[in-house]
């Protein structure tokens, strides 16, 4: 029972969400007295495939290499996949951007039931996963004869990056699809943490009214703090944030040591993206707001004197 995981990369480094989705590889692996291995799909991404062959618990890398594989694109990433499929009793994708975009690919080319955004491996057929917003847990049996999984990162502590000593195997990459091409990528560049991996988020909701009062009392308080910056969708939808700093079901989802939630009320979908951090602090002037019931500290005040008096102090 040897279980394949896709990894996320630069070409040159390895994305943490692949990080925690070795360590579900590595319980499934334990429990049916299998082996991890780890694809590495890029061009030129020799870093990335000596990175992957560093990280704990892996006992082989794949490295395929290919103009076709340089940008990641789903149908080219599926094609890789499929081709390996046979050899793998469980095929784990982290349940990012990519890997959401590239998993039913696969599931459906090998007419499987994927098991989605599991947080916790009972057996290698049975799983746990969030439902209704993640009020529920689901634990789900999969009959298939192969298991397609996406691995909800916050489920999961990361593995070591370092420690390992796979071996790396080089194969042909697949042919290109033809079904889509690179055109061109516009990529946000900051100092900041990026938002899923960081250890502190400081969130703003629609109650800061606008992108300049956004801007105004949330970043103080991210760079005092070295924190990433998140927004509810109340606070994106209304402009006052892009939307790749959205926290929530249809988000981003986030468990960093500390979150901090400026002026959020609560709502669910916001709640299932964040209510796995560590410590939780809520500031809101209503008294009522549902973030409170899962905050660890709550602060009812008006977020536009109490944050700066919070930058200050700090």
């Amino acid at each position: 029972m040897t279980a394949l995981v896709i990894a996320e990369h630069d070409n040159a480094s390895i994305k943490g969400a692949t990080l925690n989705t070795v360590t579900a590889a590595a319980e499934i692996a334990k429990l049916g007295g299998g082996e991890v291995h780890v694809l590495v799909a890029g061009h030129n991404a020799g870093s990335a495939a000596q990175a992957a062959a560093r990280i704990a618990g892996v006992a082989k890398v794949i490295h395929a290499d290919g103009e076709a594989l340089a940008h990641g694109l789903a149908e080219n990433i599926a094609a890789q996949v499929l081709a390996l499929a046979p050899a793998y009793s469980h095929i784990l994708f982290p349940a990012t951007a990519g890997g959401k975009n590239c998993a039913p690919r696969v599931a459906a080319k090998l007419d499987l039931a994927q098991v989605s955004e599991i947080t916790k491996v009972v057996a290698p057929d049975t799983f746990e996963r969030p439902i209704y917003a993640g009020n529920a847990i689901a634990t789900v049996q999969s009959l298939d004869a192969q298991k397609l999984i996406t691995v909800r990162s916050t489920g999961f502590d990361a593995a070591d990056a370092q420690g390992g000593s796979a071996a790396i195997e080089t194969i042909a990459a697949a042919a290109d699809s033809g079904k889509s091409s690179f055109v061109s990528s516009e990529i946000a560049k900051s100092e900041r943490p990026e938002l899923t991996a960081a250890k502190i988020v400081v969130s703003g909701g629609r109650a800061l009214g606008s992108a300049e009062k956004f801007n105004e009392v949330i970043t103080p308080l991210a760079d005092k703090l070295g924190a990433a910056i998140g927004a509810s969708r109340a606070a994106v939808d209304a402009g006052y944030a892009p939307n790749d700093l959205q926290v929530g079901q249809t988000g981003k989802i986030v468990a960093p040591q500390l979150y901090i939630a400026c002026g959020i009320s609560g709502a669910i979908q916001h709640l299932a993206g964040m209510k796995d951090s560590k410590v939780i602090v809520a500031i809101n002037k209503d008294p009522e707001a549902p973030i409170f019931s899962v905050a660890d500290y709550g602060l009812e005040a008006d977020l536009f004197q109490a944050v700066p008096e919070l930058v200050e102090a700090l």
